[in-house]
Parts: C-alpha cells; structure tokens; sequence
C-alpha cells in the first residue's frame, strides 16, 4: 500500500453526486488497478457485478466483454444498442507523487465542478463509460430496450482490444461509443492510422579534434499528433535538424528525438564533437531565427549547446551525417491535406515521431493518420520513395482502419432530435482526426451504425485530468437516457404503425 495514505485528505463522498448510479461504479472503478494490458482485475469485477444483477455476459480470447442487459419492461423487442467504452486507463503520475498504480486506489479531489486525482491520471477516460453502463444494472427508473454493454481491453496502447475483438460476440448494430471528450458534439468519423519506420544504414570514422559537446532542443509544446497536429507548432526533431544542417557535418556522434508515435515531440538532443567556440555562434544565430519563427505556439523553446564530459571516438561519416539530417528536414510532418467534407478538419497528417542512432542504423519512426485509406497509402508510399533514395529501408505496420462519416445515418438523425430536445440547440456533428475503436469495430462488424460523444473530459493522458461533474449528469445521464428511451419507444411506434397497403 501507499506509505502516505494514511496522511492524505479523506476522498469526496461521490455517492452524493448525481447520476448516482454512475459515480457509485466509477467509485467502485478507481479502487481497482487498471492499467493497459493489465485489466485482469477490472475484468474480473465487471463480469462478477454482472452475474450478481443477472446479466448473461460472455468474453473473447482477448479479454474483451460484453455484458447483455435486459430490455425495461414493454421494449424487450426494440433493436439491441451497444454501449462501448474501454476498461484501460494511462498510468501517469507526477514525479513528486509517490504512487502504484497495481496497488492504490486513485486519490480524488472535488474542486467545485471539477473531479480529479491528487498527483495521477483519474481514468475518467474511459471510466465514466464503464460505470454509466453498469449504472443501467442497478436505476429501476432507466427505459430502454435491450442493451449490450462493450467494454474493450488495451484501447490507450493502440485499440489493441478492438483490433482483436471477437465480432460474433456483439449482437447489436446502433453503437453508441462513449469515449469522446466534448459536450455538444456528436462525432462520426475518425481517422485510421499506419505507421512507417525507416533504418538508415550508418558507417562511422575517426572522430576529428575537438570537445564532446551536447545540442540539445527543449521546451516545445508537442501536443497530440492527431487532435493537435493542424496547430504548426515545433516538431522538436525538425527543430534540431536545422540546427545540425548548418553545422559541419563530420562531427556528428549521435541524436534522438521524441517519446512515442502520437505526440508531437517535444525534445531531441544531438551529440557532436567540435570547437566550441566556432560552433556556438552558428547555434546562438540558429536559436534565434527558430524562436522568432515559433514565438507564437512555442514560447518555451530552447536550442542550447554545452560542453560535457567524455570523449568522441567514434563519428558518422560525413555523408552518412549529411543524408540522415536531410532526411529528418524532408520527411513528411504536419497536416498534409483538409478535408472537403468536413471544414475545418485535417484529412491526411504525418508526424516525425522518434529517432535514434544506434551503432550499425538510425530508426526514424513517421506516424500517419487519414480518415481516407488511399491518402495514408499514398503517404507511405512517399515514405519508401524518399527512403529508398537516401538507401535506407522502410517497415510499416498494419495500423488501423479509420471511420467514414456518414451524415445521413438513422441513428445520428435520431440523436441530433433528442440532443435538440434537450438542449434546445444544434449539436456540432464532427469526427476527429484521431484514432477511435468505431473505426476497427465498424470494420468487422459489417452494417454497423454508430456516433461517439461523451461528457468534457480535459487534460486526459496526464496527471492534470479532470471531469466535469455536471457535464456527466447532461451527457451520461439525461442525454444517453433519453437516447436510449427514444430508440426504444421510436421502434415500438414503428411495429405498430399499421403496414402500408
């Protein structure tokens, strides 16, 4: 257990907060570990929880569940809904908090409006999911026709859970997923995304005269390389590279960039071998013009170059040096193509997510996302082209397929009147340019109408996360129960309409 525990401030009572149904399983969720591919124990109580309501449940190889709930009384012939979230949570916590999160129950704090974790991710993402399909288990008050409650397992690491889904285990075919962060939106199309790792094959000489030096980018404001990437801010990668480009190139050890395929990166640092002196002029005047160029979107950034200890015996041939910098300048980054459909939304981007130099190659991983298949074939395709001309070689992978909007879906007709009842105004009706679980789970299961939405989540991902206790109560709890009531009386009213003649 946690040492500091007992010394932490009491945890909010959420049994008070409405929906009450729904805190009280999300109350149940933070007590149980749930990090991505360890949903063991998370799985285990959902199933349990179930069989003591007497819902039938079944699971596939993958881990993935599904949970039947009965229709409320009168509406046991409506169409099946799937309620879709996943059971996984990102484990990110401050440095300063001591914290396990195989062990300890997630530390609330209730700040006015704001629900959120002391120091960690709360897992409000997706857990309010979670618990607003269970509460349907235990409010008598809910109408509804027959229910399938989805939960997906290792969704933060790549939908890995969706990917592997056992299709046959989802009866119905409306899917309301509940994985959006946004009140007021309805979303319908997401992108699908493909990733392109390219190895540069590297040959090293003698290491001229010189200081071991350090060249290090710092402080860009990276970001998501899907939600975020239409924003122009650095890519810390390239940042370098221009730095590097106007140095001599028969000093360069070694470099590294990035953290992970979905975010822009925010640091990269270079080892050289050179005078000092001779070269922190070029750096301080290349520092200068890259600062001015993002002042706007990337106040905090740094290009700084130090002495540090060590020798350099070992550098890239010049060549070799030359050509892997002008690879990073050309590759492919940013919003590659808008969409006409959707105004406003990126179609196509490519991020420069990571590189490294090892001894015998350099890895330089691209991350691509298009809510169209032929644009990220088309970007890969560009990709090898570009790799194929410096002699290096290119691995992708399978990625996954994205979700085509269609504007004159029956279900998002049905969901945009309700939402106009309700608030008394127009949803926005978007889609993402990220990856969701609609765009594997509408791939294998054929005929499957779905819309995303959920209550304002921000900052999900870090230790800053927050949940909106009165968005939940509109969005999970008078919305979805109304969406829900409606589906079912819609298709009552509709076998008893008299047929035509």
């Amino acid at each position: 257990m946690n040492p500091h525990a007992e010394t932490s401030p009491p945890d909010p009572d959420l049994s008070q907060l409405e929906p009450r149904h729904l805190w009280r399983r999300f109350d149940d969720l933070r007590r149980i570990p749930r990090p991505s591919k360890h949903e063991e124990a998370v799985r285990r109580w959902v199933l349990d929880f179930a069989a003591s309501h007497g819902c039938e449940t079944e699971a596939d190889a993958a881990g993935n569940v599904v949970v039947r709930v009965p229709a409320s009384p009168g509406f046991e012939h409506a169409p099946i809904v799937v309620l879709q979230g996943h059971l996984d949570m990102v484990c990110e916590k401050n440095s300063d908090t001591e914290f396990d999160f195989f062990h300890d129950a997630i530390r609330l704090e209730l700040d006015g409006d704001r629900l959120t974790a002391r120091g960690t991710t709360l897992g409000a993402d997706n857990g309010v999911a979670v618990a607003a399909g269970l509460a349907l288990l235990t409010d008598d008050t809910a109408r509804h026709g027959p229910i399938e409650l989805l939960f997906t397992v290792d969704e933060e690491t790549g939908l890995n859970g969706a990917r592997q889904l056992d299709p046959s285990i989802v009866r119905g075919r409306l899917l309301l997923n509940l994985d959006s962060e946004e009140e007021g939106v309805l979303t319908i199309g997401c992108a699908g995304a493909r990733s392109a790792v390219v190895r540069l094959p590297l040959a090293r000489t003698a290491a001229p005269a010189g200081s071991l030096l350090r060249l290090r980018v710092r402080g860009a404001s990276g970001g998501h390389s899907g939600g975020e990437i239409h924003l122009g801010r650095a890519n810390a990668i390239r940042v370098l590279a221009e730095v590097l480009r106007q140095l001599p190139a028969d000093g360069l050890v070694a470099l590294a960039g990035g953290s992970a395929p979905n975010v822009i990166p925010r640091e990269a640092e270079a080892t050289l071998v050179g005078d000092p002196g001779a070269l922190a002029a070029v750096v301080r005047e290349a520092a200068e013009q890259l600062k001015a160029a993002y002042a706007s979107t990337d106040p905090n950034l740094s290009v700084e170059l130090a002495e540090i200890d060590g020798e350099g015996d070992q550098v890239l041939e010049p060549a070799v040096a030359k050509t892997l910098v002008t690879m990073l300048r050309e590759l492919p980054h940013g919003v590659l193509k808008m969409s006409e459909a959707l105004p406003g939304l990126v179609q196509t981007s490519s991020n420069l997510a990571m590189v490294s130099t090892g001894d015998d190659a350099a890895e330089i991983h691209c991350s691509n996302r298009s809510s169209v298949a032929a644009d990220l074939d088309e970007t890969v395709a560009a990709i090898t082209t570009r790799a194929a001309e410096a002699g290096a070689t290119v691995h992708t992978t399978r990625g996954y397929p994205g979700w085509e909007p269609n504007r004159h879906s029956k279900l998002l007709e049905m969901a945009v009147e309700v939402f106009r009842r309700l608030y008394d105004r127009d949803p926005e009706v978007s889609a993402v340019h990220a990856g969701l679980e609609c765009g594997i789970l509408g791939e294998k299961i054929p005929g499957m109408e779905m819309i995303s939405f959920g209550p304002d989540i921000r900052n999900p991902h870090s230790p800053d996360e927050f949940v909106s206790v009165s968005s939940v109560r509109r969005v999970l709890g008078d919305y979805l129960g109304m969406l829900l009531e409606t589906l079912a009386l819609h298709s009552v009213t509709a076998a008893n309409e008299p047929a035509p003649r």
